[in-house]
Parts: C-alpha cells; sequence; structure tokens
C-alpha cells in the first residue's frame, strides 16, 4: 500500500484529540476502522506512531515529528480543496460553533435562521456554554466569548464590543422612580451577575466621567437572559447590551436608566485554531460580523 493523504490525515486528527472514540465521532467513521488505517499507515512507515492504552493516547517521538508537519499539509489540502469547492457551489459542511447562552438567546436566533437560509448546505452544530475549549485538540471550527481572552496559542479575532447599559421595566420605574444620578443607583434593586464584590461595584462612564458605585439587591444570578426577563418582570434594574444589533425582543420592552451612562465596552472575540480558514468558517464570520454592524 501507499500512505495516502487520507490516511495522513486520519493520524492528524487522532494526534490532536489523543483519543480515538472522539476522533472517530469527528470524522463520522466507526472507532475499529479508524484503529486499523492507522495501524497500516505505521507499518507502511515502518515505526510506531502512537502510543495506545486502554485510557488515551500518547505521540511517540516520531509520531510528535510527523504530526508536526503533517498537520500543516492536511490543512493547506482541506483549504485548497474547499476554495475549489467553492468556486464550483456554495459552502458546504458542518460548522461548529460554541458561543456563551446568554449571547445566543439574546443576540443570535435572527442570525442562526437567516445564515442557514442563506448556506443550506452549511449544516450548523452550536455548542452553547462558556467551558473552556482546546481549540488544538476538540473539533471546533470558532469559538466566541465575551472579554479579553488569555494566551493559549489560537488565533483570536475581535469582531467588535458590547456596550452595556442600564435598563429596568417601565412598572419597575413608576414604582421606585427614574434615578437621575448614578448614585441614586444605591438606592434600587440592581440585578447582579453575583453578589460578589467585583458584580457589586457598577463603574459607568459618561465622556470624561467615572462613577464608582456600590448596589446591592435582592436576586442575583449567573446568566444574562434570565437576568434581562428578571428585570421585564419588574424585580429591578439590569446591566445589558445597548448595541442596537446586540439586543433581544424581550429588551426592547425595557427602558433605559440613566443613558448617558454605560459600563466599559468588553470586546467580542472569535477563536480560531488556525489562520487557514475554511470557507465554511469564513462565511460566518462575515455573515456575522455584518449583521453585529447593522
Amino acid at each position: 500500500m501507499n500512505a495516502s493523504l487520507d490516511d495522513i490525515a486520519l493520524f492528524v486528527e487522532v494526534a490532536k484529540s489523543r483519543n480515538f472514540t472522539r476522533a472517530a465521532e469527528s470524522l463520522n467513521m466507526p472507532a475499529s476502522t479508524l484503529s486499523r488505517r492507522i495501524s497500516a499507515l505505521e507499518r507502511y512507515i515502518g515505526v510506531r506512531l502512537l502510543n495506545r492504552s486502554t485510557r488515551k493516547v500518547d505521540l511517540t517521538e516520531a509520531g510528535a515529528v510527523y504530526f508536526e508537519r503533517c498537520q500543516h499539509v492536511i490543512a493547506e489540502a482541506r483549504i485548497a480543496h474547499e476554495e475549489l469547492d467553492e468556486m464550483a457551489q456554495r459552502p458546504k459542511g458542518r460548522l461548529r460553533v460554541s458561543m456563551p447562552v446568554s449571547f445566543a438567546l439574546l443576540s443570535m436566533p435572527l442570525i442562526m435562521r437567516d445564515f442557514a437560509e442563506r448556506y443550506p448546505e452549511i449544516e450548523c452544530e452550536y455548542d452553547l456554554g462558556i467551558k473552556h475549549i482546546d481549540l488544538l485538540a476538540e473539533p471546533y471550527d470558532i469559538v466566541i466569548r465575551i472579554g479579553r481572552q488569555p494566551d493559549s496559542g489560537v488565533i483570536s479575532r475581535q469582531m467588535g464590543s458590547v456596550k452595556l447599559g442600564l435598563y429596568a421595566a417601565p412598572a419597575y420605574l413608576a414604582r421606585k422612580g427614574m434615578p437621575a444620578l448614578p448614585s441614586d443607583l444605591a438606592k434600587h434593586e440592581c440585578l447582579r451577575a453575583s453578589t460578589a464584590r467585583e458584580d457589586s461595584v457598577w463603574e459607568l462612564r459618561s465622556g470624561s466621567r467615572v462613577e464608582k458605585i456600590a448596589v446591592r439587591g435582592r436576586m442575583a444570578m449567573n446568566n444574562v437572559a434570565v437576568l434581562m426577563h428578571m428585570a421585564g418582570l419588574g424585580m429591578g434594574i439590569v446591566p445589558l447590551a445597548s448595541n442596537t444589533a446586540l439586543q433581544g425582543a424581550a429588551e426592547e420592552a425595557l427602558q433605559r436608566v440613566l443613558p448617558d451612562w454605560e459600563f466599559d465596552p468588553f470586546p467580542l472575540m472569535a477563536l480560531f485554531p488556525s489562520r487557514l480558514m475554511p470557507a465554511k468558517t469564513r462565511v460566518f464570520l462575515e455573515f456575522l460580523m455584518a449583521r453585529l454592524d447593522a
């Protein structure tokens, strides 16, 4: 036999995930078939590439060298194939995206629907959460996060900024009164992500003016979507995205409080496993950024 590019691609997938079962699921093939193909590749090359055990798979010294060289070859070949494919037809394939659940609930439903209609041959799989994802080992095409991200060796790109203002239901404001100054917030029910100090001292800016206010409230929860709904039920004042493109339908029913004051914006970041971006990832990123700028 010859070492085909397909077999090398299978080895790269196993080397990335360090797990035959996970790699097989990503490749949509039986783990036994994958293991047999890798063993055949090792026999052809004449060296062992992987050390297998019941719990994990590790690269041998030769396997590590082979992986370092081959992963770029496979990525280049895949991108070249997809670029040629894109010339003949629309981008296609499975797109795996991770994003925070609150961001998805509040800002993404219409965008996800319109993207699916625009690119019917792309199958989107969305993971909603903020767990740490190792893009070099897990099969995600793009990870979206809010806020600066630690340097993890992956490629990052800022898609925009999330500006936060204060909102409350008209019924709450009719009952408790409209704050006139940031200091008035100390007398109101403020809905927070947690009771920790960093979530209980709100720093607001208006031009060059900065105000820090210690706020309180009887309710805190670490989900922005639920906090927004509680604000809609008249439970207090809540920080929410003031960007028009990021606002949810329920947020439109709330009233802006202290409209001249905002929190410092948070960067909206996209993380990728490689600078070699497949067509399906590129069109998703372009589509999302265009909608967020709208």
